[in-house]
């Protein structure tokens, strides 16, 4: 990368390459958010064209060089703030042999914000006058984020200067930026050339006690624009903004993650459903950088999370994805009538070792029943009835696809047959070597995941309950009949005997062809506790699996049991700890009375989230606590933000509390976890702010007589201890 300077044109880092076809890694890269923007910057400020640096939107990275010299260096960088989930501050000091004084006197301040570019400020906190030349390098390949992920190496674009002079142009055939600088200080000199180009001030004078500051601001994006992509939402974010009282961990989890998700939102650009009166359909993006967009399982997870705080971002989920329902048989697309959408981009991507991907993609197995039961628990939140009707027929195709595909199945069960060329695994553990047998062994498609029979089989019991209550009770007898004779093919085909262990059986990660169980204890069991699938004494059984020092951490639920070959602590999907998996089981513990486990597990998180900084990676390493043990580390390319992560604080809450509301009898049951536990001290002891039904509720746990207290229920309603 050069840049002009004083007629003359030199190397900035001449040495700055990398090996090739590398995943650049993340963990220590500073990230601000407000989607579809982002800016990914390494700690002193200096954007050096390296891995994943650079300014993006939608998907487009629109600057990967941004380089400050003062005087024909470097500052000296001394710090970084974040300012925000969308901002950040870094500061450095600019330094001149022959000072009277140890002290810097010339401070530089450069506020980075996501989707607006660059504030630099320069301050002569000294006694003498500084006379400063002032010049910033600017380059970029206009790279789509797969290529970046994957670590392809791009080649970099061409500049021009904009046609008045004032600003730098680039222009590849799928995108395009321009770069301009305004303020007090006047136009810069502008100039362009192959590799890139340079910003220059050559003249600036700062008296004692002076400051100068330009704004550097970034544009751009995909070319042609996409028509019908999500974009930046214009309204307020669509949830309660609550008042925990607790633990002060659980506290700065909460607000933490709020922050996050208010940055992580997105907006339908076919908003609007007559039924919520125009408003913006708002969903939450899967993370920053690699998935800044729509997926279907992680926006739908987001959004279940974050229902004790309303149902507004449910409904913009739902109606996100209901209009992008799948409606024809698109073996590129795997898309099927009733099918729900996976992910949306841009365009289509190559993402390396043979995985091509459409923009509109619909290779998830999952996604389209827990669809069904985000409508169905939205509706026991209180979704308004209008809302619930006017959905209602999505769900009921995503239902049908659900049964249409078990149908199909030589043993009755929700199982994935992956495209070549498509995802390999197509559940939330997707990696290529996601699923292993308790010798390490690696285990091909097509698959029956546990916790997929577990979405499908709620998704039926809930739409069922939902027909039953309007009227339609043919459908729903039908559906439950399905939903026992599932039921039970699983109790018969995915409980395993165990030689050692915490209990005698455990469920099967997932089934291969002719039933055959992949064996090995995993964390997709924990996702089973909520949904019913489980009776009494499978929950007691897995229960005590989550509990057990081979999947508990101590600092989380680890992916895959420690005692097994192949436990990597700092893999993707085999041995690390995911912060919304956690999470999930925790949720599922206090739903099935298991509310030990779930307090342990649940101080863990806390632990594990005080040495992120409350902002928790999309997952980290599952290595075992021990006295004196070091912090956790966040895996090397992990997104953070991280939609279900950020919302992760508040299925705590829900769990906590033992939020469980029923619209069928208006009824909100509440079981505080600290109550059942004698010897665990209350990590919560209320929350204003719940709403249910539109109206903001307060539930308290520490009332002086009744221990438990619940004020401003809707008309109608009413709470029960149990």
């Amino acid at each position: 990368m050069t840049f002009a300077s004083s007629g003359k044109r030199r190397s900035v880092y001449e040495s700055a390459e990398l090996p090739s076809a590398l995943q650049p890694l993340l963990h220590d890269v500073v990230m601000c958010v407000a989607a579809p923007a982002f800016v990914a910057s390494p700690r002193d400020g200096q954007l050096r064209g390296l891995r994943a640096e650079g300014f993006y939107g939608h998907d487009r990275r629109l600057l990967h060089t941004v380089c400050l010299l003062i005087d024909g260096r470097e500052p000296e960088p001394i710090g970084v703030q974040p300012l925000g989930p969308d901002r950040v501050r870094f500061t450095s000091v600019h330094r001149y042999q022959g000072d009277p004084t140890d002290d810097p006197t010339l401070i530089v301040e450069r506020v980075r914000v996501a989707g607006q570019g660059e504030f630099i400020q320069l301050r002569n906190v000294g006694t003498v006058p500084r006379p400063l030349r002032l010049e910033l390098a600017l380059a970029t390949d206009l790279a789509d984020i797969a290529d970046v992920k994957r670590g392809r190496p791009t080649p970099t674009v061409p500049c021009t200067a904009s046609g008045d002079g004032g600003g730098l142009r680039w222009q590849a055939p799928a995108g395009l930026a321009e770069v301009r600088a305004a303020g007090e200080a006047g136009a810069p000199e502008v100039t362009d050339g192959p590799e890139g180009g340079t910003f220059a001030w050559p003249r600036i004078v700062l008296r004692p006690g002076e400051d100068w500051h330009t704004h550097v601001s970034v544009t751009g994006g995909a070319v042609p624009t996409p028509p019908g992509h999500p974009g930046a939402p214009r309204s307020p974010a669509p949830w309660a903004e609550p008042r925990v009282t607790g633990d002060p961990r659980l506290v700065a989890l909460v607000r933490q993650g709020l922050d996050d998700l208010g940055a992580l939102r997105l907006a339908d650009p076919e908003h609007g459903t007559r039924t919520a009166g125009g408003a913006e359909d708002q969903f939450i993006a899967a993370g920053c950088p690699w998935y800044l967009t729509l997926f279907g399982r992680d926006s739908i997870w987001s959004a279940r999370m974050m229902l004790p705080l309303g149902t507004d971002l449910a409904r913009g989920t739902l109606w996100a994805l209901a209009r992008r329902q799948g409606t024809a048989h698109d073996v590129f697309r795997e898309e099927a009538p009733g099918r729900i959408l996976h992910e949306l981009r841009p365009a289509d991507a190559e993402h390396g070792h043979g995985l091509r991907l459409p923009s509109r993609y619909y290779g998830s197995v999952d996604a389209t029943p827990l669809f069904v039961s985000l409508l169905v628990d939205a509706w026991h939140w209180g979704l308004p009835g209008e809302e619930v009707d006017a959905l209602l027929p999505y769900a009921e195709r995503a239902m049908e696809w659900v049964l249409e595909t078990c149908a199909g199945d030589e043993d009755g069960f929700l199982r994935y047959y992956p495209r070549a060329g498509g995802l390999r695994h197509q559940s939330w553990k997707d990696s290529e070597d996601a699923v292993r047998d308790a010798t390490g062994r690696r285990i091909e498609p097509p698959l029956a995941l546990c916790e997929v029979q577990g979405y499908a089989y709620q998704a039926a019991t809930g739409l069922a309950e939902l027909l039953s209550a309007r009227g339609r009770h043919d459908s729903a007898v039908r559906l439950r009949t399905w939903a026992d004779a599932l039921r039970k093919s699983f109790a018969d085909a995915f409980w395993l005997s165990a030689r050692h262990g915490p209990a005698p059986r455990y469920v099967a990660i997932a089934i291969g062809r002719g039933l055959e169980p992949v064996s090995g204890p995993a964390s997709n069991m924990g996702q089973l506790l909520s949904t019913g699938i489980l009776d009494a004494d499978g929950c007691q059984d897995v229960a005590a699996w989550l509990a057990s020092p081979e999947l508990n951490s101590g600092w989380g639920l680890r992916s895959r049991s420690s005692a097994l070959p192949g436990f990597n602590p700092l893999s993707y999907h085999n041995g690390s700890a995911w912060t919304h998996d956690t999470a999930i089981a925790i949720q599922g513990l206090s739903t099935a009375g298991r509310h030990e486990e779930a307090y342990d597990l649940t101080t863990g998180l806390l632990d594990a989230a005080s040495h992120f900084g409350y902002r928790m990676p999309e997952l980290y390493g599952g290595d075992r606590r021990t006295p004196g043990a070091p912090a956790p580390l966040a895996y090397p390319a992990a997104c953070r933000p991280q939609g279900w992560s950020a919302a992760s604080g508040v299925a705590l809450l829900g769990a906590l509390l033992g939020l469980r509301p029923n619209a069928t009898d208006r009824v909100l049951h509440v079981t505080p976890m600290a109550q059942e536990l004698s010897r665990a001290a209350p990590l919560i002891r209320g929350v204003e702010g719940i709403r249910l039904a539109g109206r903001n509720i307060t539930v308290r746990t520490d009332h002086p007589t009744d221990g438990i207290s619940v004020e401003g229920l809707p008309e109608g309603w009413r709470h029960s201890a149990s």
